[in-house]
């Protein structure tokens, strides 16, 4: 069926886990006629967990896509793009990714259990992006439900800008429209109340809207300035629509698709996407318009490695139209891909289309250059372009692995390189100090489900070592280092001479390297080699064996032979020269601290705050929760939560739980420098 940019609505269903996006996700498809049968998690039926191991745990691990139509009988219909995401945060990688590919948010929430970490969190992050935000509270039939109060929940944590479109009636077996209807009851009360509220949270936003309003009421209002004045407050965060529905009875599932039809914006109307052309200071702002006869501009939102159809790079198209046989360059490529087939998604299922127009996401199989944020484009015109990049969590917890057998290697290498491309989140790093291969995730569960991939998806069986923390190092004060190599072996030697010194920068800043050489006493060519070094021991460490971070090093000074003086040289006096300004340095090791939030029975407080105490925690402050539940903030070194899930889970009974994120880095205590320094036995030989 053909449609037009305007009559696409791409949107995410986000939020806690628990709260019933799979479920909703499933009753969207049904209702749009685009499965006959709605799937459900305990059978392992739906289009959206497919995957053998989601099926097997019974929640989402990665984002999938599929799309319904909706509309009344003779009209045109809407084509929606709905993206399942999962819920936990050891997930979020692909959650966080399939935001650049949306212009709504639907933030589920449970009836019963209201807002929660997931929910802030995720409206939190659709806001940084400057996506329109939608909430459904879902389950509003459940035993347990508190529709009013999980309302008012949403209304104080989120502002009085969440305001309901529609109320749940007859016992949670219904919905009744309190935007377009002025009279009825509700299980919430009077409709009139909330119609007004919404109204006048709507005409608000428009000076013009807001004058006619008031001179003529709101019989004065024309449907298009009233959804001209609603999908403004969208884009600008002043409303934060609410819809109720029963994703397990179908209430409210056809009238969410009415409100998607009706108010959500279409690509032509969201915030437009932040791209950029051009690199650093020189990067410009550009405006991807939703032209189907424009120049082709799509991004690349998320890899696939199907076993049947190779590498399916999956995109968002911005401009242009990409169809069969299309040229298209990766990035700043020089030679195009054709496009041999293209496709749209329907969980695991590919239903090849002809065209994929401004709005759209589809598919392409069989491309080795795609890669996570690529930029798709037909001309060199479009060259350096770019979309501003997510920003993702640091994936902290680490974890040496090697092949079980001999011979394995280089199936385990292939098979971390494509689950890598997969989630952002999920990192491999070979350490040479180590000569280790060491994967980062998000926790403890995030790598052992790619544990499990690994055996089940690709064969390979691995030995793994306990979890690598990702340490670091910095200086804290100012200092000076010099080192002269000079090596003499039979004919031409290695001479180089360099004088530098180093400054702590600020937390997160990074690195710096200032050239201040006067008179070339060190010749151009040759400080290139002076970076390596220093970057050699950025690598590498110089007291415990982690990374540097966080220093300018600045190269003043320093001498050369006419003869002797070569590249490898200098590389040696620089690392050198660096690793002796840094013995004079105040040199520490930094630990990363994460915000960790603990949800448990009321009664195990003292169990839980105990236990943290013990841990170098600092506890922020504890809530009070539904069902007798606190939760407890606290900000804990990272080293200190191995083993925490169990530990948590035997002073709970089983009914405690938790998430972290990163937050910051802070110097390790002396006595943990001490034991880290101690077991580092470094390999500084001379070149």
């Amino acid at each position: 069926m053909s449609y037009s940019t305007e009559q696409i609505r791409n949107v995410a269903l986000a939020g806690h886990p628990g709260a019933g996006k799979t479920t909703l996700f499933e009753a969207l498809l049904h209702a749009g006629g685009a499965i006959q049968t709605a799937g459900t998690i305990e059978r392992g039926s739906t289009v959206s967990d497919f995957d053998p191991i989601e099926k097997e745990r019974g929640h989402s691990l990665d984002a999938a896509i599929a799309s319904t139509d909706h509309g009344a009988p003779g009209q045109q219909p809407i084509h929606v793009n709905l993206i399942d995401t999962p819920g936990y945060p050891d997930f979020r990688g692909p959650a966080l990714a399939a935001l650049a590919a949306v212009e709504t948010v639907a933030i589920v929430v449970d009836a019963s259990t209201g807002v929660e970490y997931g929910t802030r969190r995720m409206m939190e992050r659709s806001r940084e992006r400057n996506l329109c935000r939608a909430i459904v509270i879902n389950k509003l039939d459940h035993e347990g439900a508190d529709c009013a109060r999980v309302l008012q929940e949403l209304r104080e944590e989120f502002g009085p800008e969440v305001l309901p479109l529609n109320l749940p009636a007859d016992g949670g077996k219904a919905v009744v429209d309190c935007f377009g209807n002025r009279t009825g009851d509700s299980d919430l009360g009077p409709v009139a109340d909330w119609h007004q509220k919404i109204i006048d949270q709507v005409v608000e936003v428009n000076e013009k809207v807001m004058d006619r309003y008031l001179d003529l009421g709101e019989d004065g209002l024309g449907g298009q300035e009233l959804h001209d004045a609603f999908e403004q407050c969208l884009r600008e965060g002043h409303l934060v629509p609410v819809c109720f529905v029963s994703a397990r009875t179908g209430a409210g599932i056809g009238e969410l698709l009415d409100v998607a039809e009706k108010l959500f914006p279409h690509p032509g109307e969201a915030n437009p996407p932040a791209f950029v052309k051009g690199a650093g200071d020189a990067a410009e702002p550009i405006h991807a318009a939703p032209d189907p006869d424009a120049h082709v501009i799509a991004d690349v939102f998320k890899i696939v490695n199907d076993p049947f159809v190779g590498k399916l790079g999956i995109f968002r198209v911005y401009q242009g139209t990409v169809r069969k046989d299309t040229q298209l360059f990766v990035d700043d490529g020089k030679k195009p891909f054709k496009v041999a087939h293209l496709f749209k998604l329907k969980g695991k299922e590919h239903v090849e289309i002809a065209q994929a127009i401004p709005g759209d996401i589809a598919a392409v199989a069989k491309v080795d250059e795609l890669h996570f944020d690529a930029v798709l484009h037909d001309s060199h015109d479009e060259d350096q372009i770019h979309l501003a990049p997510t920003e993702f969590p640091r994936p902290m917890f680490g974890l040496a692995i090697h092949a079980a057998s001999k011979g394995q290697e280089q199936k385990l290498a292939t098979a971390l390189h494509k689950l890598s491309e997969e989630d952002p989140c999920f990192q491999v790093e070979h350490l040479n100090e180590t000569n280790e291969t060491v994967i980062h995730g998000l926790s403890d569960l995030h790598l052992r489900v790619v544990l499990q991939r690994l055996k089940e998806k690709y064969g390979v069986d691995v030995q793994t070592h306990p979890p690598r923390i990702a340490y670091r190092e910095t200086v804290s004060a100012n200092a000076e280092g010099h080192h002269r190599h000079k090596k003499q072996t039979g004919g031409a030697g290695q001479f180089g001479e360099v004088f530098l010194r180093i400054e702590p920068l600020p937390r997160g800043d990074g690195f710096e390297f200032v050239d201040e050489v006067k008179g070339g006493t060190i010749p151009g060519q040759f400080l290139p080699a002076v970076e390596k070094g220093v970057r050699q021991v950025l690598a590498s460490g110089a007291i415990a064996g982690y990374p540097i971070q966080d220093v300018r090093v600045i190269v003043y000074d320093g001498k050369h032979h006419p003869v002797d003086s070569k590249e490898v040289a200098f590389v040696a006096a620089g690392k050198k020269a660096f690793l002796d300004a840094i013995s004079k340095a105040g040199a520490q090791v930094l630990e990363p601290i994460v915000d960790l939030e603990v949800n448990a029975p009321e009664q195990h407080m003292g169990d839980i705050s105990g236990g943290l105490a013990s841990k170098r925690a600092r506890i922020n402050g504890t809530d009070s929760a539904r069902g007798g539940e606190i939760v407890v903030k606290a900000q804990v070194p990272l080293s200190e939560l191995e083993g925490y899930a169990a530990e948590l889970k035997s002073v709970t009974a089983g009914r405690g739980r938790y998430s972290l994120d990163f937050s910051h880095y802070e110097p390790v205590p002396a006595q943990v420098q001490q034991r880290l320094s101690e077991t580092y036995k470094p390999r500084h030989e001379e070149d």
